[in-house]
């Protein structure tokens, strides 16, 4: 049994993605998709990628994804998917990146600078 295991990242997220030959089944930290994220949009970032490419049914894949919030979480799940359907048939390159699902998206959360509250935010200024 042929597994493809890449990995994808958003923001402070980490995903490891196992894709093998199977029945669609899609499961994160041992847990079914639906019922770690609960929203249909986290939903459809996990499934997006599967079904871009026209192989919903055609594939198991087990996730381990640690770090950051969910949505960072589904999103990295979502590249790493993607890297690994395109590491199985380079044919679906082409869609995915159409889709920009090939993309890692580098925004990440500015550092706090020193003399200043928050990144930009600065402390209240009082003239008198």
């Amino acid at each position: 049994m042929e597994v493809t295991n890449t990995s994808g990242r958003r923001k402070t997220s980490v995903a490891r993605a196992y894709v093998t030959k199977g029945s669609g089944k899609i499961e994160v930290n041992g847990r079914e998709y639906k019922s770690y994220f609960t929203t249909p949009t986290l939903q459809y970032y996990v499934t997006q990628s599967l079904n871009v490419s026209k192989v919903r049914e055609e594939y198991d894949v087990k996730i381990n994804v640690a770090g950051g919030g969910i949505t960072g979480q589904a999103q990295a799940i979502r590249l790493a998917i993607a890297k690994a359907l395109v590491e199985i048939n380079p044919e679906y390159k082409k869609d995915l990146r159409a889709e920009g699902l090939m993309t890692r998206d580098p925004r990440m959360v500015e550092r706090k600078k020193f003399g200043q509250k928050k990144a930009r935010r600065r402390f209240q200024f009082s003239k008198r």
